[in-house]
Protein backbone atom coordinates (compact mmCIF):
# COMPACT_ATOMS: atom_id res chain seq x y z
CA UNK A 1 0.00 0.00 0.00
CA UNK A 2 1.45 3.36 -0.43
CA UNK A 3 0.03 5.94 1.65
CA UNK A 4 1.21 8.77 -0.85
CA UNK A 5 -1.68 7.62 -2.70
CA UNK A 6 -3.90 8.34 -0.25
CA UNK A 7 -3.26 12.19 1.16
CA UNK A 8 -4.88 14.92 -1.14
CA UNK A 9 -3.13 18.09 -1.78
CA UNK A 10 -4.53 21.50 -1.68
CA UNK A 11 -2.34 23.94 -3.18
CA UNK A 12 -2.47 28.11 -2.11
CA UNK A 13 -4.65 26.68 1.44
CA UNK A 14 -4.30 28.36 3.84
CA UNK A 15 -2.81 31.12 2.05
CA UNK A 16 -0.61 31.43 -1.15
CA UNK A 17 2.32 29.28 -1.93
CA UNK A 18 1.69 26.54 0.64
CA UNK A 19 1.15 23.07 -0.31
CA UNK A 20 -1.70 21.58 2.31
CA UNK A 21 -1.10 17.91 2.77
CA UNK A 22 -4.49 16.77 4.05
CA UNK A 23 -4.46 13.29 5.74
CA UNK A 24 -8.00 12.96 6.60
CA UNK A 25 -8.43 10.79 3.28
CA UNK A 26 -6.89 7.53 5.92
CA UNK A 27 -9.80 8.61 8.38
CA UNK A 28 -12.19 6.89 5.03
CA UNK A 29 -10.47 3.81 4.15
CA UNK A 30 -10.14 1.17 7.13
CA UNK A 31 -7.01 -0.51 5.47
CA UNK A 32 -4.78 1.96 5.59
CA UNK A 33 -5.88 3.47 8.45
CA UNK A 34 -5.35 -0.07 10.53
CA UNK A 35 -1.68 -0.37 8.31
CA UNK A 36 -0.84 3.08 9.21
CA UNK A 37 -1.56 2.85 12.79
CA UNK A 38 0.36 -0.64 13.06
CA UNK A 39 3.25 1.41 10.86
CA UNK A 40 3.42 3.92 13.73
CA UNK A 41 3.47 1.48 16.53
CA UNK A 42 6.33 -0.49 15.43
CA UNK A 43 8.12 2.74 14.41
CA UNK A 44 7.60 3.88 18.70
CA UNK A 45 9.83 2.97 20.87
CA UNK A 46 8.57 5.07 24.35
CA UNK A 47 5.70 4.61 26.40
CA UNK A 48 4.96 7.90 26.45
CA UNK A 49 3.52 9.66 22.60
CA UNK A 50 3.05 13.64 22.79
CA UNK A 51 0.85 14.68 20.05
CA UNK A 52 -0.41 18.07 18.57
CA UNK A 53 -3.87 18.77 18.09
CA UNK A 54 -5.77 17.99 16.11
CA UNK A 55 -4.55 15.40 13.12
CA UNK A 56 -2.30 14.21 15.61
CA UNK A 57 -4.76 12.68 18.15
CA UNK A 58 -6.50 10.58 15.41
CA UNK A 59 -3.49 8.84 15.16
CA UNK A 60 -1.54 8.83 18.43
CA UNK A 61 -4.96 7.80 20.42
CA UNK A 62 -5.21 4.30 19.04
CA UNK A 63 -2.02 3.17 19.94
CA UNK A 64 -3.53 2.89 23.67
CA UNK A 65 -5.54 -0.03 22.09
CA UNK A 66 -3.28 -1.20 19.55
CA UNK A 67 0.24 -1.29 21.09
CA UNK A 68 1.63 -3.24 23.57
CA UNK A 69 4.56 -0.61 24.63
CA UNK A 70 2.89 2.59 23.81
CA UNK A 71 0.73 3.61 27.77
CA UNK A 72 0.05 6.87 27.44
CA UNK A 73 -1.06 9.93 25.02
CA UNK A 74 0.06 13.48 26.18
CA UNK A 75 -2.22 16.00 24.31
CA UNK A 76 -0.82 19.07 23.33
CA UNK A 77 -3.89 21.62 22.28
CA UNK A 78 -4.12 25.70 21.58
CA UNK A 79 -5.25 28.17 24.15
CA UNK A 80 -8.18 27.69 25.81
CA UNK A 81 -8.14 23.62 25.37
CA UNK A 82 -6.99 22.06 28.07
CA UNK A 83 -8.28 22.58 31.74
CA UNK A 84 -5.75 22.70 34.59
CA UNK A 85 -4.45 22.88 37.78
CA UNK A 86 -2.53 25.91 39.36
CA UNK A 87 1.49 25.31 38.07
CA UNK A 88 0.55 22.52 35.77
CA UNK A 89 0.03 24.05 32.44
CA UNK A 90 3.08 25.03 30.29
CA UNK A 91 2.73 27.67 27.32
CA UNK A 92 5.21 27.01 24.51
CA UNK A 93 5.83 29.66 21.37
CA UNK A 94 6.70 27.77 18.36
CA UNK A 95 7.55 29.34 15.01
CA UNK A 96 5.02 27.43 12.20
CA UNK A 97 5.32 27.88 8.39
CA UNK A 98 2.55 30.69 9.01
CA UNK A 99 4.47 32.51 12.03
CA UNK A 100 3.96 32.68 15.59
CA UNK A 101 1.87 30.68 17.43
CA UNK A 102 1.23 29.13 21.16
CA UNK A 103 0.73 25.69 22.10
CA UNK A 104 -0.06 24.30 25.69
CA UNK A 105 0.55 20.75 27.74
CA UNK A 106 0.02 19.55 31.18
CA UNK A 107 2.92 18.65 33.19
CA UNK A 108 0.24 15.77 34.94
CA UNK A 109 0.08 14.55 31.32
CA UNK A 110 3.30 13.48 31.17
CA UNK A 111 3.38 12.39 35.20
CA UNK A 112 0.60 9.86 34.42
CA UNK A 113 2.78 8.16 31.70
CA UNK A 114 5.82 5.77 32.72
CA UNK A 115 9.26 6.35 33.26
CA UNK A 116 12.33 4.43 32.45
CA UNK A 117 14.94 4.93 34.93
CA UNK A 118 15.38 8.55 35.55
CA UNK A 119 13.53 9.97 33.14
CA UNK A 120 10.34 9.79 30.98
CA UNK A 121 10.94 9.08 27.94
CA UNK A 122 8.63 10.60 24.82
CA UNK A 123 7.80 9.98 21.30
CA UNK A 124 6.59 13.38 19.20
CA UNK A 125 4.21 12.42 17.09
CA UNK A 126 3.18 15.14 14.48
CA UNK A 127 0.90 14.74 10.74
CA UNK A 128 3.25 17.05 9.08
CA UNK A 129 7.24 17.87 9.42
CA UNK A 130 7.20 21.42 7.01
CA UNK A 131 10.00 23.82 8.21
CA UNK A 132 10.33 21.87 11.88
CA UNK A 133 9.23 24.95 13.63
CA UNK A 134 6.67 22.95 15.56
CA UNK A 135 8.50 20.02 16.52
CA UNK A 136 11.60 21.26 17.48
CA UNK A 137 9.84 24.27 19.69
CA UNK A 138 7.86 21.41 21.07
CA UNK A 139 10.93 19.14 21.90
CA UNK A 140 13.03 21.58 22.68
CA UNK A 141 10.95 23.00 25.59
CA UNK A 142 9.75 19.60 26.67
CA UNK A 143 13.60 18.28 27.09
CA UNK A 144 13.65 21.33 29.70
CA UNK A 145 11.15 19.63 31.98
CA UNK A 146 11.01 18.16 35.20
CA UNK A 147 8.26 16.16 36.21
CA UNK A 148 7.69 14.53 40.26
CA UNK A 149 6.16 11.49 40.64
CA UNK A 150 5.69 9.62 44.50
CA UNK A 151 8.46 12.39 45.29
CA UNK A 152 10.69 11.31 42.81
CA UNK A 153 11.45 13.67 39.93
CA UNK A 154 12.15 12.51 36.65
CA UNK A 155 13.54 14.03 33.30
CA UNK A 156 11.41 14.63 30.15
CA UNK A 157 13.75 13.68 27.45
CA UNK A 158 12.41 13.63 23.38
CA UNK A 159 13.46 10.30 21.98
CA UNK A 160 12.09 10.17 18.20
CA UNK A 161 10.35 12.15 16.23
CA UNK A 162 7.64 10.39 13.89
CA UNK A 163 5.80 12.07 11.22
CA UNK A 164 2.98 10.81 9.12
CA UNK A 165 4.78 13.29 6.34
CA UNK A 166 8.09 14.86 5.70
CA UNK A 167 9.08 17.70 3.49
CA UNK A 168 12.76 16.85 4.06
CA UNK A 169 14.05 20.17 1.62
CA UNK A 170 12.22 22.35 4.33
CA UNK A 171 13.55 21.71 7.64
CA UNK A 172 17.19 22.37 9.18
CA UNK A 173 17.92 18.40 9.15
CA UNK A 174 20.78 19.35 12.18
CA UNK A 175 18.69 21.09 13.96
CA UNK A 176 15.89 18.47 14.19
CA UNK A 177 18.58 15.26 14.18
CA UNK A 178 20.34 16.83 17.07
CA UNK A 179 16.96 16.76 19.59
CA UNK A 180 16.25 12.77 18.24
CA UNK A 181 16.26 11.15 14.91
CA UNK A 182 13.15 11.53 12.39
CA UNK A 183 11.23 8.90 11.11
CA UNK A 184 8.34 9.62 8.64
CA UNK A 185 6.02 7.62 6.07
CA UNK A 186 5.29 9.61 2.99
CA UNK A 187 8.52 11.82 1.60
CA UNK A 188 7.45 14.85 -0.38
CA UNK A 189 10.78 16.76 -2.24
CA UNK A 190 11.15 19.76 -4.03
CA UNK A 191 8.64 22.22 -3.05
Amino acid sequence: MKYIDIINHYPDFPKPGIDFIDIIPFLQHKEAFNQLIADIDAATHCPNVATIEARGFFFAAPLLTQSKLVRNVIPIRKKGKLPFSEGDLHDVEIMKEYGADHVYYRLSDIAAGVPEGDTFDLTFFDDILATGGTACGIAEDLNRQRVTVDGKEYKVKVKEFIFLVEFPDLYDHTRINSIAPVKSFIQIEGE
